[in-house]
C-alpha cells in the first residue's frame, strides 16, 4: 500500500512542528519533505475540521537555534510559537563537524555539547507545546549503559534528565542495550533497528548473490550482538556464526581491556558470501580484524553492516582492506554524520533512513500503533522475492 493512501483513524496529537538542530539539519529536511508530500496527497474527510487545523504545511520545520558567547556559553531559542505543538526534536550527538569559538580558539562540537544543545531547545519551548519527542538515532552515552566497579551511569542519568524535562517520547536507533530505557519506565522509549533498510541497498548494489544457506552466511563479531545476527539470519533463511573476543584483562588501553584475538564459532565460509553485523563501527579495528579472518578462512565476498559509522581513526586502513579484497562493501546509515570523504568511497554505500523516520514521526503524531513500522519481516520477504524472480 501507498503510504499516503493509509486511512486516517484518529485525530493528531496537536500541529505537528519538526526542530532539526544544526547537528542533524540535512537529515531534518529530507524527514520534512517526506511529510509535506503525504500530508498534501493524503486525503480525509476529517482535513477541513478544527482537529486537523494546520495539518497540510509548505514546512513543518520550526525555527530553532542555540547561538553562542565568546566564553563558549550558550543559549537555546525557538523563533517561532510552539504552544500546543506535538514537537520533534533531532539531534545527531555524533556530528564532529561542526564548531564553535571559544575564547578566540575553534572547537569541535561533543556529544556533551550537542546534548546540551537539545536540553537548552526543551527549555527554551519553556512547556507550551502540547507534547515533546526526542529523536536521538545514536542515544547519547549508550555505549556508558552499565556500572562496573565506581563508575558513572551516564545514559540512564541522561534519560532521566529529559524525562523530567517533559519529554514522552525518545526514539533511538540500535541502541547499545536496549534495557538502559528501565531507567525511565513511564516514557516511551523506542530503539528501532534498520535491518530493512540495510537489506534493500546491499540488493540495490549487488546483483549476484545467492541468498540462501549454501551461498550466504551471517557473521556477528561478538557476543554483544548475537540477538542482531539472530534477527538478520532467521530473516533471510541463512546459517550463522560469530566470534568472541579473546581479552587481556591485566591491562587498559583507550579506556577498555585490548583485545588478543577473535575466536570463530561455526560452519565453514568457505565459498561464501558473509554479512557482518554491528551496530557501530568506531576504530574499525574489530570489523577489520573479523574480515581479515574471514578471508583467510576462504570467504567470497565480506559484506559489513553498520548502523553508525563513526571511523574515529580514520579511512586509511578501509582502504587499504578494500584494495587488498578483504572488504567489499561498507553500508552505514545516514544517522550520523557522513563526512564528504566517507562518501567518495568505492566501497561505501550510504543508507538514507529519513522515509522511515517520517513515518515513525507520522504514527506517533496521529497516537497510532507503530508495531507494524518495527517489525519488518513482511517487506523485507517481499524484497526478496522481488530479487529472486529478478
Amino acid at each position: 500500500m501507498i503510504y499516503r493512501e493509509k486511512t486516517i483513524e484518529t485525530i493528531p496529537v496537536g500541529p505537528l512542528g519538526l526542530i532539526p538542530l544544526k547537528s542533524c539539519m540535512e537529515l531534518g529536511e529530507k524527514v520534512n519533505n517526506y511529510l509535506v508530500k503525504w500530508r498534501q496527497e493524503r486525503e480525509s474527510e476529517h482535513k477541513s475540521t478544527i482537529a486537523f487545523a494546520g495539518y497540510q504545511r509548505d514546512s513543518y520545520i520550526i525555527s530553532a537555534k542555540t547561538p553562542r558567547f565568546g566564553s563558549g556559553e550558550a543559549k537555546g531559542v525557538v523563533e517561532e510559537s510552539v504552544r500546543g505543538d506535538d514537537l520533534y526534536i533531532m539531534v545527531d550527538v555524533c556530528n564532529y563537524s561542526l564548531t564553535y569559538s571559544l575564547c578566540g580558539m575553534t572547537n569541535h562540537m561533543s556529544p556533551d555539547d550537542h546534548f546540551q544543545d537539545l536540553k537548552r531547545v526543551i527549555a527554551a519551548a519553556a512547556g507550551k507545546a502540547r507534547r515533546i519527542n526526542v529523536i536521538m538515532p545514536f542515544l547519547y552515552e549508550g555505549r556508558q549503559h552499565k556500572r562496573s566497579n565506581r563508575e558513572s551511569l551516564d545514559c540512564a542519568l541522561a534519560l532521566q534528565e529529559l524525562a523530567n524535562m517533559g519529554v514522552e517520547n525518545i526514539i533511538t536507533f540500535d541502541a547499545h542495550d536496549p534495557r538502559v530505557q528501565n531507567a525511565i519506565p513511564r516514557k516511551g522509549f523506542e530503539t528501532v533497528q534498520p535491518t530493512y533498510q540495510f537489506i534493500k541497498h546491499l540488493l540495490k548494489e549487488e546483483t549476484d548473490l545467492q541468498i540462501d544457506s549454501d551461498h550466504m552466511m551471517v557473521i556477528s563479531p561478538d557476543e554483544g550482538g548475537m540477538s542482531r545476527a539472530v534477527y538478520f539470519a532467521n530473516v533471510l533463511g541463512l546459517d550463522m556464526g560469530m566470534f568472541y573476543k579473546r581479552r587481556d584483562y591485566t591491562q587498559i588501553v583507550d579506556g577498555r581491556n585490548p583485545i588478543v584475538a577473535h575466536e570463530f564459532l561455526g560452519s565453514s565460509v568457505e565459498g561464501k558470501d558473509v554479512i557482518i553485523v554491528d551496530d557501530m563501527i568506531s576504530s574499525g579495528e574489530s570489523m577489520r580484524d573479523v574480515a581479515a579472518e574471514l578471508k583467510r578462512r576462504k570467504a567470497r565476498k565480506v559484506f559489513i553492516f553498520s548502523t553508525f559509522g563513526l571511523f574515529t581513526n580514520g579511512l586509511g586502513k578501509f582502504d587499504q582492506f578494500y584494495e587488498e579484497g578483504i572488504i567489499d562493501r561498507i553500508l552505514t546509515t545516514n544517522l550520523v554524520y557522513q563526512s564528504p570523504e566517507l562518501l567518495s568511497k568505492p566501497y561505501y554505500t550510504g543508507v538514507d533512513m529519513s522515509k522511515y523516520i517520517a513515518l515513525i514521526i507520522d504514527n506517533l503524531n496521529h497516537d497510532a500503533s507503530l508495531s507494524e513500522l518495527l517489525n519488518p519481516t513482511g517487506r523485507i520477504n517481499r524484497i526478496l522475492e522481488k530479487y529472486r524472480e529478478r
